[in-house]
C-alpha cells in the first residue's frame, strides 16, 4: 500500500527565491500498463480520478452529497481500499497513489464492486496535501505499509514525519482520526516518535502506543501470510484535537 518505493530529490524555489532540495519520499519506478490498466486510465480515469489543482477541491461537489470523507495516502495497487469503499459505502474515500499501475488497478475495482463513492488521484500526496484539501474537511486520513525506508540515513525520507503530520491536522476535523499502520516495527516506533509529542493529537491507544487492527482496515493477503509467519503488523490511531 505504498505511496513510495524510492526516493527523488528535486530543485525548487523556496518562498523567499532560495533554491532548495526537496526530498520526496518515492521515485518513480513506472512499469508497464496491462491492457485493463491503460484501459481504466482511459476509460474510467475520467470519472473517477480527480486531477491535480491548485485550489481545494470541493468534495461534497465531487461525490453529490454530505457525508463522512475518507483520504488514503499511497494505496499502492487499491485492493483494501475498493474493499473498504465497498463496505463503507455510506462514507466517501479519496486516494492518492503516485503510481500508474496502481492506480489503473485500483479504478478497475471500483468497477468490478461498482464503486460511487470512491476518487482516485495520480500525484504527489504532499503537493496534494499543499494545495488541494480543504482545511478540516475530512473525518479520517490513512497511511497503511508506507515504504520504511530500513536504513538509518534514510529515516528522513520516511513520509510520516513532524512537519507532514502537522499538516495532515489541519486537514482533518476536530475529532478527525488519523490511521497509521506499518509492517516494521523499527517504522512503528518512529511513528510514536513523530506523534504523541504533537499537542495536535491524542493516541488512542489505552498503553500510549498501538491498538489492535480496526475492522475498518482490511486484512490483506500478505498480511494474513505475515500472521501465519509470526511476523507483527502495528496499527496507530490519533484524534485530532
Amino acid at each position: 500500500m505504498s505511496q513510495d518505493k524510492g526516493v527523488e530529490a528535486d530543485i525548487e524555489i523556496n518562498s523567499i527565491g532560495k533554491r532548495v532540495r526537496k526530498i520526496r519520499s518515492y521515485v518513480l519506478r513506472e512499469g508497464r500498463l496491462t491492457k485493463g490498466q491503460q484501459r481504466a486510465m482511459d476509460e474510467l480515469f475520467p470519472q473517477l480520478g480527480l486531477e491535480f489543482q491548485r485550489q481545494a477541491y470541493d468534495l461534497e461537489e465531487v461525490f453529490g452529497r454530505s457525508s463522512a470523507k475518507v483520504l488514503e495516502i499511497g494505496f499502492g495497487m487499491g485492493k483494501s481500499l475498493a474493499e473498504q469503499a465497498s463496505c463503507e459505502r455510506d462514507k466517501d474515500f479519496v486516494g492518492i497513489e503516485v503510481h500508474k499501475p496502481g492506480v489503473g488497478a485500483c479504478l478497475l475495482l471500483a468497477e468490478e464492486y461498482e464503486l460511487t463513492n470512491l476518487r482516485v488521484i495520480h500525484h504527489d500526496a504532499v503537493e496534494i496535501i499543499d494545495y488541494a484539501i480543504a482545511d478540516k474537511s475530512l473525518d479520517k486520513i490513512q497511511i497503511f505499509f508506507p515504504d520504511p525506508w530500513h536504513k538509518k540515513k534514510h529515516h528522513k525520507r520516511r513520509i510520516v514525519q513532524t512537519e507532514f503530520c502537522q499538516k495532515l491536522h489541519k486537514k482533518l476535523k476536530t475529532g478527525g482520526i488519523l490511521h497509521l499502520a506499518t509492517d516494521w516495527e523499527n517504522y512503528a516506533e518512529h511513528m510514536l516518535e513523530v506523534l504523541n509529542p504533537l499537542p495536535e493529537f491524542e493516541n488512542l491507544s489505552k498503553t500510549g502506543d498501538y491498538v489492535p487492527r480496526p475492522d475498518s482496515r482490511p486484512l490483506t493477503k500478505f498480511e494474513q501470510r505475515g500472521h501465519r509467519l509470526g511476523h507483527g503488523v502495528w496499527d496507530l490511531h490519533f484524534v485530532a484535537k
